[in-house]
């Protein structure tokens, strides 16, 4: 099964969980640049908002076509209870219909993320969803053990 992993990170720590997914699944990897300035200590207030409002946002071009694979992987951090503005604007401009998709969250404060991040894709079969609190990246070693527990999951779908 030809996998990609699809994320939007913020602070690093979905990256880490996208690259250790990425390796061990021997997937091919692709990051949802949000060319929006989002960094800094306030940044997140209006983040938030525009992720509670359903904005979108402008994003750079990703590198790979998901037409071209089976099972897509996305991860995202949470705000606000909702997918942040990158990545409903990366799902919006892909067709997900007839994909196997798992869902991944840098954050486990979820509210209602992975409901309304499922919304986004009514076509696609859903076939796992992690959360990983931002304390687990604390220590690299046992959030990589969870990743490869969640993975091992994912190979038999």
């Amino acid at each position: 099964m030809k996998t990609l992993v699809v994320y939007y990170t913020r602070t690093g720590n979905t990256k880490f969980a996208a690259e250790t997914i990425a390796a061990e699944l021997e997937a091919e990897i692709d990051e949802v640049i949000d060319l929006k300035k989002r960094q800094g200590r306030l940044a997140y207030l209006p983040a938030g908002r525009d992720a509670l409002r359903g904005k979108e946002t402008e994003i750079a071009q990703t590198s790979r076509n998901a037409i071209d694979y089976d099972l897509i992987i996305i991860g995202q951090p949470v705000w606000a209870g909702s997918p942040t503005p990158a990545i409903r604007t990366y799902v919006n401009k892909n067709d997900l219909s007839g994909k196997k998709v798992a869902l991944f969250f840098s954050d486990s404060n979820l509210g209602k993320a992975i409901e309304k991040t499922k919304a986004l894709m009514p076509n696609s079969t859903f076939v796992g969803e992690l959360a990983l609190p931002a304390k687990a990246f604390e220590n690299k070693e046992e959030a990589k053990r969870k990743i490869a527990e969640w993975c091992d999951i994912l190979k038999t779908v």
